[in-house]
């Protein structure tokens, strides 16, 4: 089975595996496991951080930093497609008590003059418009990477409007290997960023937080709260050690694995895409003539797995559990439909 629901199916390959059953261990809780805590000074070293936290999934380093930058009854401003208001569940909700505010997007992002009007008043009766996120790359738009300018431009007026600024960038490093920018350039631009090692870089288990000194000492006491102190945690840290150390720059072959496939399956009747979206490891696209969820079951029992996207789109994603001799057999199976 070709599996190109998610870059999350991937598994651990022998060395990563090898290096989780070698790993020193300790109790993570105490902050006394070794290879917790050489991954989390690697990555905020990485980001140009102070302190970095270790924490089992994006979801949950995404909602501390909500949680540190924020206190109840704020507004946080995010792009109305974010990963952080669709896909967690309303955590911003159930755990820091803030409002979110959507603000409609081009390509995953907006623009100067949309963040001004999304800032609310200083009148008390008004939310406090606290913190802005960003979302880079951006799933539900398909991968797209946010210009490093729009990013300067966006955080400085955000900074200047007293807005803290958290990058969600679980796929960060697909934006990194395509565009040359740094990841500690990206990270520059924000209070905190997090990222995840379960996705393209092919670890099983875990994402990080990075930021400021108070940012994650808050953000400690809040992992704790929601049950997210993992013991000895070295073993997940580990792999993403080796993830760090081996899958990075290779997530460029998946970058363009997707656009070659997009280009394929382009002139295929029925598919609707537009190759020049393709940025990163994503493809959204639609299906003109078969519905969505036959095309899903008829594409299964040819051996290949894509995943509903939002609305009336599909998705693909392209990963290091997929080769081109796999490729191939996806284009075969889309053309034959």
């Amino acid at each position: 089975m070709i599996d190109l629901r998610s870059d999350t199916v991937t598994k651990p390959s022998k060395q990563m595996l090898e290096a989780m059953v070698n790993a020193e261990l300790g109790d993570d809780v105490y902050s006394e496991d070794p290879t917790v805590n050489k991954l989390q000074m690697k990555c905020a070293e990485l980001t140009g951080k102070d302190r970095a936290l270790f924490v089992p999934t994006g979801c949950m380093a995404n909602q501390l930093a909500v949680k540190a930058h924020t206190n109840m009854g704020d507004e946080i401003i995010c792009e109305a497609e974010s990963h952080i208001f669709n896909y967690e569940t309303a955590a911003p909700a159930v755990i820091s008590n803030v409002l979110v505010k959507q603000v409609v997007g081009t390509d995953g992002y907006f623009n100067v003059d949309d963040l001004a009007k999304a800032i609310r008043p200083p009148e008390y009766y008004f939310p406090k418009s606290a913190l802005m996120c960003l979302e880079n790359t951006h799933n539900r738009a398909g991968g797209s990477i946010i210009p490093i300018d729009v990013i300067k431009e966006l955080t400085s007026f955000a900074a200047e409007n007293g807005l803290k600024r958290h990058l969600d960038g679980a796929r960060i490093f697909n934006a990194s290997v395509e565009t040359g920018i740094s990841v500690k350039e990206y990270a520059s631009h924000f209070d905190t960023i997090s990222f995840c090692f379960s996705k393209g870089l092919g670890a099983p288990v875990g994402s990080i937080l990075c930021g400021d000194e108070e940012s994650i000492t808050k953000a400690h006491k809040w992992r704790k709260i929601l049950g997210g102190g993992m013991r000895q945690a070295g073993v997940l840290a580990a792999a993403a050690i080796y993830a760090l150390d081996n899958n990075i720059e290779r997530l460029k072959d998946d970058n363009a694995r997707a656009k070659r496939f997009a280009e394929g399956i382009n002139g295929v009747n029925g598919i609707k895409v537009d190759p020049a979206k393709v940025e990163s490891n994503i493809i959204i696209f639609e299906s003109t003539q078969i519905p969505k969820e036959e095309l899903i079951k008829r594409l299964k029992e040819k051996g290949v797995l894509i995943s509903s996207g939002s609305y009336d789109f599909l998705r693909i994603v392209f990963h290091l559990d997929v080769n081109d001799d796999d490729l191939e057999i996806a284009l075969d199976a889309f053309r034959s439909l």
